[in-house]
C-alpha cells in the first residue's frame, strides 16, 4: 500500500476549477491528480480531494456572492499556514475569506482563524503563533 500523506479531506464541489485553485493557492497544496470529475491536491503531511457534485445536487445547490457560510456542519478542516495576514489576503482574493484578526485566537502555540471557500465550506487556518504576520 503505497501512503503518501498524513492525513485528509474530501470537500464535494459545485465548481471544481474554482475549488481546486483556491485550495492550492490558499495552502500550497499541490494538484497531483485533475480527472473531470475530481481533483486531488496533496503533499506528505496532507491530502485534500475535491469531488464534483453529482449534477442534481449541483443544479440545486446556489452559491451567493459572497458565499453564505456553511456553518452547521459537524467537522471543519484545518490547514496550516505561514501567515494569517497573507492567508487572508488570498482568501479574499480567490473569493473566499477569513476572519478578521480580531476573531483570531491562540491554541496550543498557534494563532487561529476560521474562514470559508468559494462555495461557503468552513476551514480553519493555524500558524506558529511565534511568526511575524506581515499585515
Amino acid at each position: 500500500m503505497d501512503i503518501r500523506f498524513g492525513a485528509g479531506v474530501v470537500i464535494y464541489a459545485r465548481d471544481l476549477g474554482q475549488l481546486a485553485r483556491f485550495y492550492a493557492e490558499l495552502v500550497a497544496l499541490p494538484v497531483v491528480q485533475s480527472e473531470p470529475d475530481f481533483v486531488v491536491l496533496e503533499s506528505p503531511a496532507c491530502q485534500v480531494v475535491l469531488v464534483a457534485m453529482p449534477d442534481d445536487i449541483a443544479h440545486r445547490t446556489v452559491i451567493t456572492s459572497p458565499p453564505l457560510r456553511r456553518e452547521n456542519v459537524a467537522i471543519k478542516p484545518c490547514f496550516a499556514v505561514s501567515d494569517l495576514a497573507a492567508a487572508r489576503r488570498s482568501a479574499i482574493a480567490l473569493g473566499g475569506g477569513l476572519g478578521e484578526p480580531a476573531s483570531e485566537w491562540m491554541f496550543r502555540g498557534h494563532r487561529v482563524c476560521d474562514g470559508f471557500d468559494p462555495e461557503g465550506n468552513i476551514f480553519q487556518l493555524r500558524c506558529p503563533a511565534d511568526r511575524v504576520s506581515t499585515a
